[in-house]
């Protein structure tokens, strides 16, 4: 919740970019996420500090981060505090 997409004023979760999060015993994290385009300007830096904060976490070891596009986002993905504060609702 501390990282937000610098074209939508929100925070990468609560626009629901990540899909997954899943923490194993070991310290290793998965990550699953999404961006809201393909073509996104941040396809490359959004992910790698997605990564980067994450390692910072007590207990984390190693980071594992999964980019898809499967499924697409849209805007339904976002939460009611998101289209909220975009003014969706």
């Amino acid at each position: 919740k501390t990282i937000y997409d610098p074209e939508i004023p929100v925070d990468i979760f609560e626009l629901g970019l990540i899909y997954e999060v899943k923490v194993h015993e070991n310290g290793k994290a998965h990550v699953l996420m999404t961006l809201t385009t393909p073509n996104c300007p941040v396809a490359e830096s959004l992910p790698a500090q997605v990564k980067e904060e994450i390692s910072y976490l007590t207990g984390i070891t190693e980071v594992d981060l999964e980019l898809t596009f499967d499924p697409p986002w849209d805007q339904e993905m976002m939460s009611e505090e998101a289209k909220l504060e975009l003014g969706l609702l």
